[in-house]
């Protein structure tokens, strides 16, 4: 290529991108959205508010409940102010315009504050980023119950179409379980794909999912999940673009594969059969370990908590664990366990669980039962809470609710309130005022973390039966069993051998038979 020629193309290349430029500010994408330009047809003409909330006039919004409001204002969609994801420099700006999703939020209020809604939309907006996806919008409606057509009524449709269209939106998020009529309905009237908030989830952890484990959890629930909206979707599955070959169809498009509707239902119930017992094969490992430390009676502390509440940060400062810590939803997928002391040299193991979350999908908790069982056979529960988050009692609700269908609500249960060096004074009094028996701790500064260490190994199951004992030199291993699994009470050393009282298990003292005293 001549000299000239490089140049002739560097001005084309130039001209090209002005008329690109010039393209870009007079697309709909930059037009400000008017919502005059079209009435709402059920809702009685009300547009889209701006980004405050218009109440009754003269009253604080948070003095009364929705059922309160003119009707009118109950069901406009409100847009919430700084929903929009931050970009922060050109490096992000061309790489979220590269590779992630631009999608717009839309939650349905029904109970609760309105603090309680922007809470909520607050944690979709975190799950979204998650996901992958850059937020350009979010909007709330006040509604009795989710329309069951279109989740936000057929007037409201139409608003959301118009702020996709100006936002240049190409993904909808619906803060609820979507049923497949109100998927494909949604998907019909915006013209761009729309997933629920179970979609987003299972997206999330398919792609956090690490072990082989993890990874055929996540299928089973993503299976079982389309299984039951098929002909919401239309004649093919072509959302379900398998595994890491699928970056590019986005959120709800990492899953088992492509079928023609005719025989999907029949594969995915083959393929569901065989995850099961893929499954029920892994789970064989992890019983022997538990059996292991059945017989052996070392107790076990389950970490759990929300999502990104410092349960792995927690774990890492109590064991040295190294176990991966990331300032994200969902992290943790594969249960990890890390051996512990205590003080008396009593040994006793530490497991780090996969984070809880509001509404999480029934999917999910079946496909996760067996790690999740890993709590519910705990002989202590350390329940972490971000003491930072706008709403701590939902996050220990939400826990506790979960635990509840895994049936281990009945166990031992310290409550932990992390991050408190995020904490104000005034936050902390009212915590510790609402859970007088909590304790508190910065698991990244490390103040407290002794404390719970503390806890947890008063709180630890004790021995119970007795032996008195003159246990020959050559049987030091027996010694060994009581200082990992039990307690000595005296040690006396004599020429004949140490003999002991000691407090174990009633297993470890069936081994000193022959060597009990009188």
């Amino acid at each position: 290529m001549t000299d000239d020629d490089a140049v002739t193309d560097e001005n084309a290349a130039t001209d090209g991108a002005a008329a690109r430029d010039e393209e870009i500010a007079g697309s709909p994408q930059e037009a400000p959205y008017d919502a005059s330009d079209e009435a709402d047809d059920d809702d009685l003409g009300v547009t889209l508010m701006s980004e405050d909330f218009v109440g009754i006039e003269g009253e604080d919004p948070e003095s009364y409940d929705g059922d309160q409001l003119e009707l009118a204002e109950r069901l406009s969609l409100r847009r919430v102010a700084g929903i929009r994801t931050d970009l922060q420099d050109i490096t992000e700006v061309e790489y979220r315009q590269l590779r992630l999703e631009r999608v717009v939020l839309v939650s349905v209020w029904t109970t609760g504050s309105q603090a309680d809604a922007d809470n909520a939309m607050a944690e979709l907006k975190l799950l979204a980023e998650t996901a992958g996806s850059e937020v350009l919008e979010g909007l709330i409606q006040r509604r009795k119950q989710p329309d069951p057509a279109t989740y936000i009524g057929r007037g409201k449709v139409a608003e959301v179409r118009e702020v996709v269209r100006a936002t240049g939106a190409d993904t909808v998020i619906c803060d609820g379980e979507l049923s497949a009529s109100q998927l494909r309905n949604l998907e019909d009237e915006i013209k761009v794909k729309v997933v629920d908030r179970t979609i987003l989830i299972l997206d999330i952890f398919a792609q956090h999912a690490r072990s082989a484990e993890g990874k055929a959890q996540v299928e089973l629930a993503q299976l079982q999940y389309r299984k039951q909206r098929l002909r919401g979707w239309g004649g093919n599955l072509s959302r379900q673009a398998g595994g890491q070959a699928a970056g590019g169809a986005g959120i709800g498009g990492r899953g088992p594969g492509e079928t023609k509707i005719e025989t999907d239902r029949r594969r995915i119930n083959t393929r569901i059969a065989i995850l099961r017992r893929k499954l029920r094969d892994m789970d064989v490992t992890r019983e022997t370990k538990r059996a292991e430390r059945h017989r052996h009676r070392i107790p076990s502390v389950a970490i759990v908590g929300y999502t990104n509440a410092g349960k792995s940060s927690l774990l890492n400062r109590l064991t040295g664990a190294g176990v991966l810590v990331e300032d994200a939803l969902f992290a943790t997928l594969d249960p990890t366990t890390r051996r512990a002391e205590a003080g008396d040299g009593r040994v006793y193991t530490l497991t780090d669980t996969v984070g809880f979350v509001r509404h999480l999908p029934t999917e999910l908790i079946e496909a996760f039962r067996s790690t999740l069982e890993e709590s519910s056979q705990a002989d202590l529960l350390v329940h972490v809470v971000d003491g930072a988050d706008p709403d701590p009692a939902g996050q220990v609700d939400a826990v506790r609710q979960v635990l509840g269908e895994i049936e281990a609500t009945d166990l031992p249960e310290l409550l932990v309130f992390n991050k408190m060096d995020l904490v104000d004074a005034t936050t902390r009094l009212g915590l510790a005022s609402a859970y007088p028996a909590a304790m508190f701790c910065s698991a990244r500064t490390g103040v407290g973390v002794e404390e719970i260490r503390a806890a947890i190994e008063a709180a630890l199951p004790r021995p119970e039966a007795e032996v008195r004992a003159l246990v020959p030199y050559s049987r030091g291993d027996l010694l060994d069993k009581v200082h990992q699994y039990g307690e000595f009470v005296t040690q006396e050393f004599t020429s004949e051998g140490t003999r002991i009282v000691a407090l174990v298990h009633a297993d470890l003292a069936g081994e000193f038979r022959p060597y009990l005293e009188q």
